[in-house]
């Protein structure tokens, strides 16, 4: 191992008020214990963000260029997540809320990251990384190709599967391709990231209904392993009196049909009932077709589940909210829908999700006029011929590894709704298991542990340095140009300069501190051909006297006294 010494006779140092001399004070020794970043902990997908992020943020300590960096981190980033591109337009990023540098200066700006190394590599074509090259001889069935699905079907071909995927639809991506607009996810950027997972080796079947072009018996019985990723594409409506008629459109399905190239005539004046993300996303298309949109909501801003950013671009295309109203009547004269009657809501105690529950105020009845109503309150999975597999039509129940019959495993929507990241750590999750199970061994265990909190960082040793953030067209431009995306990404310096905000926190990242404060040389740097992340220095510990030093003045937190 090469080890870098330093002068043994340097002078004592004063910390903090502290004078270090090298005498015995103590029998504990310094331990490298990395600890789990917030930022991961709150990743949906389980993408490993911190390990990416500083593999650029310290390429020169790593010997590494800037492609050859960038190349290493995609790498990293696209083990757990085959859509950096996508994702890092559309996830709603919840690793930025917990990210512990929002005590200092703003969260890094994560999901701008993640675009950026995603285009870089789709620019580059870069193909996706095998795991293993020796060929699988068990065959791997996937019904639906949405992000649970393709997600699956990546990992068992990257690890030697064959695989095949099924899908209903003409295009591949479930709700990715046909439930959001290509304002914020051009169709082909999501195309070429398709396409590079195919280039593993999947065979894809488009238009093919389960139960009408091929049975569930003898998908089992071509197939080693099934996995079911269908989505919850089948919107619910609002269960008021008049809503059966003309003019109700759920949301999934509106959004669907105009994704399908179907121009739907609306009317001047639409109502849109709910507040997550299909809401907002079925509202601004609906006003990229000249309507008047007004959104309707039972609850407040505070609670409105949809991304936050989305919500406030909406309101600068003259798109309204009403908050606290819910509906309770659809009025119409014979076909023709002429009002929506709704009441007043007041918040009462939380409900299961945690929001305060709305409750009617009686006597608070109005209409408004509308032309149409775009209900966007829930959606399910559509089971269809799939009745077989399940009955009853409930959300699945699958074990904690997405396991739910023999040989046939499952994520996504199907579980319960989600984010399309969530169904990605689905696909990859019920993938790991899938393999252990064909291969005879254990199944993959997680240990979890507490995130290192901000109070282990020492906030004020880092530079101040703003948030780099995404610009965007002009507003005046965004109806207009209905299909153009509105977000650019950032640039090559920004993303350079965005990583190396990042704190490493709960890993070393060769600031040298623990170096410079020990008097008895018990640690000393590894050669530069020898590092890597979080293995910058060594700890001879028969040189340590216990003073605790290092880890006092360790800004990541990696040290601990034990």
């Amino acid at each position: 191992m090469g080890l870098l010494k330093k002068d043994a006779a340097k002078k004592p140092l004063k910390s903090l008020g502290r004078v270090t001399t090298g005498g015995h004070t103590s029998n504990l020794r310094p331990q490298r214990v990395e600890k789990l970043p917030p930022c991961i902990d709150a990743c949906a997908s389980g993408t490993k963000i911190r390990e990416w992020i500083v593999t650029i943020a310290q390429r020169e300590k790593l010997g590494l260029t800037e492609d050859a960096a960038f190349t290493k981190a995609w790498n990293i980033l696209v083990d757990a997540n085959p859509f950096p591109s996508v994702m890092g337009r559309v996830c709603p990023h919840p690793c930025e809320a917990k990210c512990n540098r929002h005590g200092k200066d703003g969260a890094v700006a994560i999901n701008a990251l993640e675009r950026f190394i995603g285009d870089w590599a789709l620019e580059r074509q870069l193909p996706l990384p095998r795991v293993e090259t020796d060929p699988k001889p068990e065959s791997i069935g996937v019904i639906g190709a949405g992000p649970a699905g393709l997600s699956f079907g990546y990992q068992m071909a990257r690890l030697g599967y064959p695989v095949t995927v099924y899908e209903k639809y003409k295009r591949p991506g479930g709700m990715l391709t046909y439930g959001i607009p290509p304002y914020r996810l051009p169709g082909g950027v999501l195309q070429k990231e398709i396409e590079r997972i195919l280039d593993l080796g999947i065979e894809l079947k488009l238009g093919c209904v389960i139960g009408r072009d091929i049975k569930v018996e003898e998908l089992k019985q071509k197939h080693t392993v099934l996995f079911l990723g269908i989505g919850a594409h089948k919107g619910k409506l609002m269960r008021v009196p008049g809503e059966k008629g003309p003019g109700v459109w759920a949301g999934t399905e509106y959004l669907n049909r105009v994704s399908q190239g179907e121009t739907i005539d609306l009317g001047r004046s639409v109502a849109v009932v709910g507040g997550g993300d299909t809401a907002i996303d079925a509202a601004r298309v609906a006003r990229r077709s000249g309507a008047d949109v007004t959104i309707f909501y039972r609850r407040t801003r505070t609670e409105m589940p949809a991304i936050d950013s989305e919500v406030e671009d909406a309101f600068k295309e003259g798109i309204k909210i009403e908050f606290l109203v819910a509906p309770v009547a659809i009025k119409r004269d014979g076909e023709k829908m002429t009002a929506m009657v709704l009441q007043r809501m007041g918040l009462g105690e939380p409900d299961e999700s945690g929001r305060r529950r709305p409750v009617p105020i009686q006597g608070s009845e109005y209409d408004v006029p509308i032309d149409s109503v775009i209900a966007a309150v829930s959606q399910a999975p559509d089971w269809g011929p799939l009745e077989e597999i399940n009955p009853e039509g409930k959300w699945i129940e699958a074990d904690d590894g997405g396991k739910f019959a023999d040989s046939v495993w499952t994520g996504g929507d199907v579980l319960n709704l989600g984010i399309a990241s969530t169904a990605i750590y689905h696909g990859r999750r019920a993938a790991e298991m899938a393999h252990a199970e064909l291969r005879g061994s254990p199944r993959p265990t997680h240990v979890a542990q507490p995130p290192i909190s901000h109070e282990r960082i020492k906030l004020d040793w880092y530079p101040p340095k703003g948030r780099g953030e995404r610009s965007h067209r002009p507003v005046e431009e965004w109806l207009p140009k209905p299909l153009e995306e509105i977000y650019h990404g950032i640039t090559r310096e920004q993303f350079l300069e965005e990583t190396a905000r990042c704190f490493s926190c709960g890993q070393c990242f060769g600031c040298e501190r623990c170096w410079m404060y020990c008097t008895p040389n018990a640690v000393a740097k590894v050669d530069i051909k020898e590092t890597k992340p979080g293995h910058f220095y060594m700890f001879k510990l028969e040189l340590c006297d216990g003073c605790k030093k290092c880890a006092e003045e360790c800004p990541c937190g990696v040290l601990n006294m034990i």
